[in-house]
């Protein structure tokens, strides 16, 4: 399971810096989340072997679509279960930091309900 969730947090965060970089290399993602350019490169390896991205010559690192569509799944939890801890009471940055533990382990049928129960109210 650890190794699950650092994958999906690894392609989220390609996807939060594709939408505000040009371009995402290596530097940017251990920049972002504060690890050693040596253990990204460990990280974007296994991606590219699993073919969730791909990286150019000049080090662009791109979502592939299967790595696009985990990104989203996890970022789609990510703020949703945020914005409900929010509304709930909790502090923003506990909200933040709650919702990207639970965004890896909360099953489908579970965060569909969730969902579903946010968008009627």
């Amino acid at each position: 399971m650890r190794n699950n969730e650092s994958s999906e947090n690894y392609l989220e965060t390609i996807l939060i810096l594709s939408k505000k970089l040009p371009v995402v290399r290596s530097v940017d993602i251990a920049n972002e989340l504060g690890f050693k350019k040596s253990s990204v490169s460990i990280a974007m390896k296994n991606l590219r072997e699993k073919n969730n991205i791909t990286v150019s010559d000049a080090g662009f690192i791109t979502l592939t679509d299967s790595g696009r569509q985990i990104a989203e799944m996890i970022y789609e939890r990510h703020e949703l279960l945020s914005e409900c801890l929010e509304k709930l009471g909790v502090d923003k940055e506990i909200a933040a930091e709650d919702a990207c533990r639970i965004e890896h382990v909360i099953s489908s049928e579970s965060f569909e309900a969730i969902k579903k129960h946010i968008h009627k109210s």
